[in-house]
């Protein structure tokens, strides 16, 4: 392996605001691995709605920081404490302080790459879809024939929802906020899709109740937050499900909601089960993974504003 360089490239935060507080550094310090850690050469990097959150301060992290949950490249250092991994393997990986070269990963939530699938398309799934994956069987067990409501459906969970929900047979009912985003949930397997920005709020609502027999769906699964949480329980039906996953629009008042993927994958075992199901998935079963583009490190500002502008669909990546 060529030697580990001292400084390298990243994005820092050093207070929370607008996408002018992501600066582009060259001068970071490159991480040594502690105990339980693993040095990480990123190839790919994700970008995730989340990780507005942290850069806004609607979810409190000290400052500074370093942004990013997820990334994908060499390993070139093993920490302490540290099995099952040797240097140059190619990992994907789901921790903190992504948006940089070098990452220090925790081995527990680090796992090694099928040779059939890249180190971008396994970036790119590996959040959002194991977010998808755990919510239909953790959150809300899906069983065929059910109705399912899932919001901003052209996004990266979205898209991986409904094909996950199509393979279950479940009957999916998609919204997107325009129409230009109305063809990919419906290639994705949804079946009925609608568009916020045409229905409003009352036809859209009124459009699944009478898809569903005025009985309402099982489940919606709801990453909008604030603006729809109303609306989602107003679609129910009887014993079903709200899972909601995210705050786009703001926190649900009058309490703040913080999903989480990690509470269903906290135990190396669940990691290990859920992510071998989902390179099956990959590799075997031919799931798409939707990625919108790849921006350069240091355009991390311009990827915000196309992520919170509503202007994407799929998988957002940084290239170091």
């Amino acid at each position: 392996m060529a030697p580990i360089p001292k400084t390298m490239n990243g994005i820092l935060v050093e207070k929370t605001g607008g996408t002018e507080v992501l600066q582009y550094k060259t001068d970071l310090q490159v991480p040594t691995p502690k105990e339980g850690e693993i040095l990480v050469k990123n190839s790919i990097i994700g970008i995730n709605y989340i990780d507005t959150y942290f850069r806004s301060g609607l979810y409190q992290a000290p400052k500074p920081e370093i942004l990013g949950k997820e990334g994908a490249g060499k390993i070139i250092a093993i920490g302490p404490g540290v099995s099952g991994f040797v240097e140059n393997d190619s990992v994907v990986w789901m921790g903190s302080s992504g948006y940089a070269e070098y990452s220090a990963a925790p081995a527990s939530r680090t796992v090694k790459i099928p040779e059939a699938i890249t180190e971008s398309d396994a970036c790119a799934a590996m959040l959002q879809a194991l977010t998808a994956l755990t919510l239909t069987e953790e959150s809300y067990a899906v069983q065929k024939g059910d109705w399912i409501l899932v919001l901003a459906a052209s996004g990266g969970v979205g898209t991986w929802l409904c094909q996950i929900l199509r393979a279950k047979g479940a009957h999916t009912i998609a919204t997107v906020g325009s129409r230009a985003k109305a063809q990919m949930p419906q290639d994705m397997g949804a079946e009925v899709v609608l568009v916020e920005d045409e229905e409003g709020d009352d036809g859209v609502k009124k459009a699944i109740m009478e898809k569903t027999g005025g009985l309402g769906v099982q489940c919606v699964f709801d990453g909008v937050g604030k603006a729809t949480f109303d609306r989602s329980l107003d679609v129910l039906a009887r014993k079903g499900t709200l899972a909601s996953f995210g705050n786009a629009s703001g926190a649900v008042p009058p309490f703040a909601i913080s999903p989480t993927l990690f509470n269903y994958v906290s135990t190396r075992e669940e990691i290990m089960t859920y992510t071998g199901r989902l390179f099956t998935m990959m590799t075997e079963e031919k799931f798409d993974v939707k990625i919108h583009k790849i921006y350069p490190l240091k355009d991390v500002a311009q990827a915000h504003n196309d992520l919170e502008g509503r202007k994407t669909m799929g998988k957002l990546l940084l290239a170091p």
